[in-house]
Order: structure tokens, then C-alpha cells, then sequence
């Protein structure tokens, strides 16, 4: 197959790329090349210089003839915690995956496969053992305050237990990046409707692993840890350090793009899915911060400084059942070995 793929000079979409070419698939990159996220403005060798949402037509004539699917990972990333950069979000992301999704129809490509985020949840998904699941509201700055991090039972005020978040729960953005992940998944929702296509979202999880930017917008969690034990300095974890996530490794990420990019080639148009790329291992953020530790040889602790970010979300951890029954993807690398491997993997300046 032919595949068009945005954001094909970036950390996930390089690996992409090289999966899908080992896969025997044709491979057609475009990148707008953001400073932030490349400290470049020169494209790779064999990558187009495009910005989606401005491209003309005879660009996407020429980019787009005889694609049959087209994988969008461009996208500006990062917390999006200023409102101040709600424009940033709104252009590149929903603007963008809008003006690609009309060139795509323009020009007869009816197959996408669109990378979404586990932000669109917002706070994950929690129970009470007494009440069973519930929706808490977002966390008081009060509480925060006094140390109190975790989300409590409305009923008797306990603290809730976290459990895995399936593709159906409800999805509750918390930042302008989350507003922004979920309305590329509602316009490719649209556009599936509107133009009997078929479209695959993967809802990425904490993604790492080697080529990961370092000390950008661009950079997770663990590729801090991992700059702080560079500089000789303990990696510095918010709240108690008890918060559970997902980390899962950019191969992994990779395959599981090309298994909706096969998939959706495969099936009969009109199909819009979602699906959680995860490990499927949940670890704790503090966890996180040793692991990388251990794997860097610097006997250094974390140190768990009480400190938060009043948007950020408690726990969220996702469920990898749909995705490996109905895609076929499971995902490989075990964070307890991707992670210590990850402290000396190569980085991106």
C-alpha cells in the first residue's frame, strides 16, 4: 500500500514510517517542521515540507494520488495549560486534521488513521468499594494544598480506586491539548458520515522510548527523569508520586499503526473506531522515576516533593482489551524493561 504519513519527521511518526517500509508498504512523509518540536526548519531526506493546513491543492494532488490510507500524526503536543495557547491548539490540530480531511476527500482517499491521546478521557476511571464506579469532579486546589491528591467517594468521602478506562467511557477533556485530540477524533467521526470513509483512532498512552526529543514541549515525563540523573540531580516527582499511568514503548506504538493502517484498508468504508494503545502494565509515576533511575547506573532517589500541576488528572490507565481483540495489537516491551533501557537510549537534541 501507499501511505501518506503526517508528522513523518517526528518521534512517533519516524517510527512509523520505518515500521510501515519494513511492512513492504510505500511511504509518503510530510512534516511542517515546528521548531519546538525539531529545533529544525530542514525537512530529512526524503520528507515533504507541508504545513497542513495551508497546503494548495496541487500539493495535495501531487501528495495524495494513489494513497490508499493516510496516517496523521502531526500535531502540536505538550500540557496546553495556558489559555494563552488555545489558538496554537486550535490551528495546528483542529484546523490541520479539518484541512486535511477535505483534501483527502477531494482527491478520493477515503482511509485514515488518526492519532488521538488517553488525554481525552480526562481523569480516568474509579470505583468505591462500597459504591461502586463513580465520575469525580475535578480536584479542589484546597485539597491539593494540604497534600490531599486523591479523588474521594461523593458518598463517603473515601478514596476512590482507579480501574482500567475502556474506548466507551466518558471523555472529558481537561487542558486546550485534550480539547484539541477530541475534536480530531469528532471531525474524522464527521467525516467518516459525511464521506462513507473509514477511520481508525489510536489513543496513545504515555509514549517513550529511543529518538524521544530531549528537554522539549515535545518531551514526556521519563525523558525528564532522565535529563535531571543526566545532570547528576534527583528526578523530581509531583504529588506523592502514587499517580498510575500507562508507559508504552514507541515500537510498540509504531505496530499498532500498522495494524489499523492494514485493517482499515481492509474493511468496507462507513467505520469510525476508537482504541487504547497502552502496555496494558499499569506503573506509578514514582516508579517510573526508579526505573529510569536503575537503568541510568546513578544511584540517585527520586525525590517526591508534594508539588502538582492543578490540572493534571490523579490516575488513568487503560484497558487493552478492544484493541487486542478487535486489532489484533498487543503490545511487547514490558515497562519495567522499556524503561531502564530507555535511560540510555538515544535521544533527539
Amino acid at each position: 500500500m501507499r501511505v501518506l504519513v503526517t508528522g513523518a519527521a517526528g518521534f512517533i511518526g519516524t517510527a512509523i514510517a520505518s515500521a510501515l517500509d519494513r511492512a513492504g508498504h510505500e511511504v509518503v512523509g510530510v512534516d511542517l517542521m515546528l521548531d519546538s518540536a525539531h529545533g529544525s526548519t530542514e525537512p530529512p531526506a526524503g520528507i515533504h515540507h507541508l504545513d497542513v493546513r495551508e497546503a494548495a491543492s496541487d500539493q495535495w494532488s501531487a501528495l495524495l494520488r494513489g494513497t490508499d490510507v493516510v496516517c496523521h500524526q502531526a500535531a502540536l503536543v505538550g500540557a496546553g495549560v495556558r489559555v494563552g495557547d488555545l489558538p496554537s491548539y486550535a490551528s495546528h490540530n483542529d484546523v490541520g486534521t479539518a484541512a486535511l480531511l477535505a483534501a483527502m476527500h477531494e482527491e478520493g482517499v477515503d482511509r485514515l488513521v488518526l492519532a488521538s491521546s488517553m488525554v481525552v478521557y480526562g481523569e480516568g476511571r474509579y470505583t468505591c468499594p462500597a459504591h461502586g464506579d463513580q465520575q469525580p469532579s475535578a480536584r479542589s486546589r484546597e485539597a491539593l494544598d494540604t497534600g490531599d491528591f486523591e479523588n474521594h467517594c461523593p458518598h463517603c468521602d473515601l478514596p476512590l480506586d482507579w480501574a482500567l478506562v475502556p474506548e466507551d467511557a466518558r471523555l472529558d477533556p481537561r487542558s486546550s491539548y485534550a480539547a484539541s485530540k477530541l475534536a480530531q477524533e469528532h471531525y474524522a467521526s464527521s467525516w467518516v458520515r459525511q464521506a462513507g470513509a473509514g477511520a481508525v483512532a489510536l489513543r496513545y498512552h504515555n509514549v517513550y522510548g529511543p529518538g524521544m526529543p530531549r528537554d522539549t514541549p515535545y518531551s514526556g515525563v521519563a525523558a525528564m527523569f532522565r535529563s535531571s540523573l543526566e545532570r547528576g540531580e534527583r528526578p523530581q516527582v509531583f504529588e506523592d508520586g502514587a499517580q498510575a499511568r500507562d508507559f508504552v514503548h514507541v515500537d510498540d506504538v509504531a505496530r499498532a499503526n500498522v495494524l489499523a493502517i492494514e485493517q482499515v484498508a481492509a474493511e468496507p468504508a462507513s467505520r469510525f473506531a476508537a482504541y487504547n494503545v497502552c502496555s496494558g502494565t499499569p506503573v506509578t509515576i514514582l516508579d517510573v522515576a526508579r526505573q529510569v533511575a536503575i537503568g541510568s547506573g546513578r544511584d540517585l532517589e527520586p525525590e517526591v516533593t508534594g508539588g502538582f500541576r492543578p490540572g493534571d488528572v490523579r490516575h488513568v490507565v487503560a484497558s487493552p482489551e478492544l484493541a487486542a481483540r478487535e486489532l489484533g495489537f498487543t503490545a511487547s516491551v514490558d515497562p519495567a524493561v522499556g524503561l531502564a533501557d530507555f535511560a540510555t537510549a538515544p535521544l533527539r537534541a
